[in-house]
């Protein structure tokens, strides 16, 4: 493996790029006309347009992706993480291409792309799940589960996740309607309208776990991550580990995820979600997501493991370095997800160039960004501007810093999610991590929004 391409864009191409130059190998960049400005493509060896901004004709076109890494004489590819990542179809266009694809098998990819079937396998394998029906032939028949099961049921998309084709369903009245609408977004998001139903748990907090598995059989869990805090299925703020979590169920559901791997012979990095209920100690496996994660840089600052870098190398051949005891935590990790949102306007998203931008440092700090001053944030994809990563000894530590680190974070020209940032990382609740998956939206969001009402008067 000598040239990578990187089908991808924003901070997680900037990440690639650096891993491949620390690895000494080459990195192509493939971008649209909206990236032409980006630091993606200052930085890396080489760059080709792959199409116009609109998604589907460049960074979702697999025969465009192909076609731009054989005419750079690319090796490999890196797909990073949303756009193709999860594509089984591309991961085989690439492999019939002469494409190392740096990820898992086609075939692992199918098997949990279907997220009703990935919840099957989970039971077969004796990993808890939460009681639902994955055979929703119907309105007639769902609303019958819907029974079985109990209300509050949540209907979730069978072909992706990301809070698309999900609803709440908190009364029999409300399912048909639900039922339309959450079939219709599947339909739309994934191409496909199957849907599952699981029963609704209640002040649940969302925490996974890292894998890594290399072409030998050799499979390790990399510690676990907290992703409680949410905004419409979107996470906004990760830390690792998980706080409040007892020592034996961070080992089962390290052991539950190793489980899964093995029994898909997966290759790649990887990661395990599940929900954890902290009123019974109990969890329950959720998804598995076969790729890179945007929050992967708190793993990678309490293990000291790259992730990027051990992908490169299981995807060229090698073995991992480490066995499971190898493994060992240390510290605490917060990354915050900074936005070209505004908070006050309902997280209304922002384009525009940014006038000023300064990124914070100092000791345990890390910004993982595309940034810099005058860039223009394009209105085509996603809002994410950067991730701040701060690392310290213990949890404490690591929020003061992360306070510390969000008030020297200087962005000018368009709002941003900093301010509101600044205002959950202060918040006594999320201080003693008392936090849940609806914490956000039940109890932060609404006074905020009043707050934002009662300024503009």
């Amino acid at each position: 493996m000598k040239r990578v391409f990187i089908a991808n864009r924003g901070e997680i191409a900037v990440r690639i790029i650096r891993a491949c130059h620390e690895m000494g190998l080459e990195a192509v960049v493939g971008y649209s006309t909206a990236d032409a400005d980006s630091l993606a493509v200052q930085m890396a060896d080489q760059a080709i347009c792959i199409g116009p901004a609109t998604a589907s004709h460049s960074y979702l076109s697999v025969p465009a992706l192909i076609t731009a890494a054989r005419e750079m004489g690319c090796d490999a590819l890196h797909p990073g993480y949303g756009f193709l990542s999860e594509n089984a179809a591309f991961v085989r266009a690439c492999r019939e291409s002469g494409l190392v694809f740096i990820g898992p098998s086609a075939e692992a990819i199918r098997a949990m792309g279907d997220k009703a079937e990935a919840r099957s396998l989970a039971r077969e394998l004796g990993i808890p799940t939460v009681s639902g029906q994955t055979d929703l032939s119907s309105v007639a028949a769902a609303l019958e589960y819907a029974q079985e099961v109990g209300y509050p049921v949540l209907l979730k998309a069978a072909g992706g996740g990301g809070g698309r084709g999900l609803r709440l369903i908190r009364e029999p009245q409300e399912f048909p309607d639900g039922f339309m609408t959450a079939q219709a977004e599947a339909q739309s998001a994934f191409g496909n309208p199957t849907l599952y139903l699981e029963r609704y748990l209640e002040g649940v907090r969302h925490v996974e776990v890292q894998v890594l598995a290399d072409h030998h059989g050799h499979a390790v869990y990399l510690g676990d991550r907290d992703c409680s805090i949410q905004r419409r299925h979107q996470k906004l703020i990760e830390e690792a580990p998980a706080p409040n979590l007892a020592n034996e169920t961070r080992e089962a559901m390290g052991h539950a995820a190793l489980t899964i791997v093995r029994a898909l012979n997966y290759v790649s990095a990887g990661t395990i979600e599940f929900l954890y209920d902290p009123s019974q100690g109990a969890y329950y496996f959720m998804e598995m997501n076969t790729r890179i994660q945007v929050e992967h840089p708190v793993t990678e600052c309490v293990t000291g493991i790259d992730l990027v870098r051990t992908q490169i190398h299981i995807a060229a051949g090698a073995s991992l370095s480490w066995q499971q005891g190898d493994i060992v935590t240390r510290g605490h990790a917060v990354e915050c997800r900074i936005n070209a949102e505004d908070a006050r306007q309902n997280f209304l998203p922002f384009p525009g160039m940014l006038s000023a931008y300064r990124a914070p440092g100092g000791p345990g700090v890390r910004v993982d960004s595309h940034c810099y001053p005058r860039y223009t944030v394009p209105s085509d994809y996603d809002s994410l501007l950067a991730k701040l990563v701060v690392w310290d000894s213990t949890r404490p530590e690591s929020l003061q810093r992360m306070a510390r680190a969000l008030n020297e974070y200087d962005i000018q020209g368009i709002p941003t999610t900093l301010p509101f940032l600044r205002h959950v990382i202060g918040n006594p609740d999320f201080q003693a991590a008392q936090v849940s998956t609806q914490w956000l939206e039940d109890k932060i969001l609404p006074l905020w929004q009043s707050a934002s009402k009662e300024t503009e008067r």
